[in-house]
């Protein structure tokens, strides 16, 4: 069995999964890290509990793990343990095993995601001293899009700063765009070779992803996943020229206007009143006039990016919509497809409505858009059972 390790900057999930199968024999999340309601959360075939976290940080988190492990009697029947990791820069374009000289390379990435790669290199160090023994591999999130062409992942900026400073569109989400791709490849019963695939990973970080025989050839998240979508609490898409002006105007230096692009804008700033899909909607139902047009600023941002990737693909196989949003939202999905009616998207409103809480299924009659449930953890225990096999 693999223990998958995922650690986020307030969080750390984790599972431990049949790499064969996909069965989880026991997950958890720790959640909150750095504040006093810090806890974690184990679920397995027994139940589910709960307990604070003292201190509130990553260690203990996996601390904890460990401990449930052992008294789970699951200790001693891992094998192998793989680690999400968010940024991998120019170095990596596939999963590793994590030796000395990766380990300092995810740290050079720091940099470039400061919130993720350090809590990252944390889990990374913890369960190595709990599981010397065993072997590592680090899963990158940047590295499915790792070979776009130049003309899709360069800046218009001056060459000097991809070469020198490594600039350019890295991309995120990858470990699920390149699960749900494969997965297509089964449902349509295509080889992935033969396909040309939008993939709409949809949550509080959004990205959409244009996969043309199993490669990243574009995708809206760029040097970091700030760019894109509208997200959340993220921005997305701005004029860069906005950013001097907000710093001016509002007196803030570039952490605060970074703070406010990342934290306070998104689904969260427009609406004035939630990130969460789920909360907007019913406000909108109810007349919440931000709620409202947070949804469609949304829709309309997510439609034109899916209808812009026809360009690198010339022809569309199948739109998948996954992630949190894309697989339970039967809303935000027939909203996108009534504005791409024009691609042959026909929305069959009964499979709409069936696709949530997991069933996954083709809701249009017209060009195929399939709901389907992300596993980036399966895919992270997959890779990591081939490198240490």
């Amino acid at each position: 069995m693999i223990l998958v390790i995922n650690c986020g900057s307030s969080s750390v999930k984790f599972a431990v999964i049949a790499h064969e199968t996909g069965e989880q024999h026991l997950t958890g999340l720790a959640e909150k890290l750095g504040s006093a309601d810090a806890l974690i959360t184990f679920k397995s075939a027994t139940g589910k509990s709960s307990l604070p976290l003292v201190p509130n940080n990553h260690e203990s988190a996996i601390n904890a793990v460990i401990t449930e492990l052992k008294v789970a009697n699951l200790f001693d029947h891992i094998t192998a343990v793989g680690h999400r990791v968010v940024h991998g820069g120019a170095f990596f374009h596939e999963s590793s095993l994590i030796t000395a000289d990766v380990l300092d390379k995810i740290r050079a990435c720091e940099t470039l995601a400061p919130l993720h790669n350090p809590a990252n290199v944390l889990g990374i160090t913890v369960s190595q001293q709990h599981l010397p023994q065993l072997k590592h591999v680090a899963v990158f999130d940047t590295a499915f899009h790792h070979d776009m062409p130049e003309h899709a992942h360069l800046y218009a900026l001056p060459r000097a700063l991809s070469r020198e400073h490594q600039v350019r569109r890295y991309g995120f989400h990858g470990t699920s765009h390149r699960f749900v791709a494969a997965k297509a490849a089964e449902l349509i019963s295509k080889p992935q070779s033969e396909l040309n695939l939008i993939s709409a990973h949809l949550g509080n970080g959004a990205s959409v992803t244009a996969i043309k025989g199993g490669i990243s050839v574009d995708t809206s998240m760029g040097f970091t996943p700030l760019e894109g979508l509208i997200m959340g609490t993220r921005s997305g898409d701005v004029d860069a020229g906005l950013l001097p002006y907000l710093g001016q105007v509002l007196n803030l230096d570039n952490t605060g206007v970074t703070d406010l692009l990342n934290k306070k804008s998104g689904l969260l700033g427009i609406s004035d009143l939630s990130n969460d899909c789920r909360e907007l909607e019913q406000a909108a139902a109810d007349g919440h006039v931000g709620a409202k047009l947070a949804l469609e600023m949304f829709c309309y941002r997510l439609a034109k990016y899916i209808a812009s990737y026809l360009v690198p693909l010339g022809h569309l196989d199948a739109l998948i919509f996954t992630g949190g949003i894309g697989e339970n939202s039967s809303f935000i999905r027939a909203q996108v497809l009534k504005q791409l009616s024009f691609l042959s998207f026909t929305l069959n409103e009964s499979a709409n409505q069936s696709c949530v809480r997991g069933q996954a299924g083709n809701i249009s009659t017209g060009t195929a858009a399939w709901v389907i449930n992300t596993d980036e953890e399966w895919l992270i225990a997959q890779d990591t059972a081939q490198l240490t096999s």
